[in-house]
């Protein structure tokens, strides 16, 4: 499989949530997508094309929250990064450690460090921060 490929399959089983597919070059490329549809195009990634989930990464725009999911297909250098929005005022999203243990750490922090509600995490404690702010503070979170 090339990047050409391994794109139009996910446009292909995926193309009403997908919002815009930017490929940067032959071995990176975002793919935002609408947020409910994120644990299925994982799956998809994970267990029909063989990538393998590498982290996930977070930061707050003006209007919300985007978190990037690293996936890559290591055979021919592929990072395929999944990407979605959410705004200020519903800041929830589907765990991925139902299908993924490796998810769990990095949901944690991202949720120490912005309050992003992780759906179906199976421990959402604190990971980093015990005693250093208190509870219901998220250092990275901007007021407005």
């Amino acid at each position: 499989m090339n990047t050409a490929s391994i794109i139009q399959k996910i446009e292909d089983a995926f193309h009403p949530v997908i919002e815009e597919v930017d490929i940067m070059s032959l071995h990176r490329v975002t793919i935002l997508i609408d947020t409910d549809a994120l644990t299925d195009i994982a799956k998809t990634l994970l267990f029909k094309l063989d990538f393998r989930f590498i982290i996930a990464s977070s930061y707050q725009t003006k209007t919300g929250f985007e978190i990037l999911y690293h996936f890559s297909y290591d055979p021919i250098g592929l990072i395929i990064n999944l990407k979605v929005w959410l705004p200020d005022e519903d800041t929830e999203i589907e765990s991925l450690c139902p299908l993924m243990v490796a998810a769990n750490w990095i949901e944690r922090e991202i949720h120490e460090l912005y309050g992003i509600n992780f759906t179906n995490h199976p421990n959402l404690e604190k990971l980093i921060s015990e005693g250093n702010w208190a509870s219901g503070v998220f250092p990275y979170r901007k007021e407005k």
